[in-house]
């Protein structure tokens, strides 16, 4: 199965992102999975958190040259919302 594209990313209140893919679909993504991880500690912090960008091509979000998660994360580990 092709995984759909994200077209956009919605950060919300306790470290969960909103993301809408290709297909229509929206998924609630927790991001405090992550958090425990060295690399993804920054996102702990709310301003930068907000940060968030859709990669050129949809294939990932990302917060800066060192943090980022794949559309395949984001749609395999993300709850899907009606």
């Amino acid at each position: 199965m092709m995984i759909p594209r994200i077209q956009s990313a919605i950060p919300e209140e306790d470290h969960f992102l909103v993301v809408l893919f290709s297909n229509g679909e929206r998924k609630r993504y927790d991001i405090n999975r992550l958090t425990k991880s060295e690399m993804f500690f920054p996102l702990k912090n709310p301003a930068f958190f907000k940060n968030v960008s859709v990669e050129s091509g949809g294939y990932a979000v990302s917060w800066n040259s060192e943090i980022d998660i794949s559309e395949y994360e984001l749609w395999e580990h993300g709850e899907k919302m009606p």
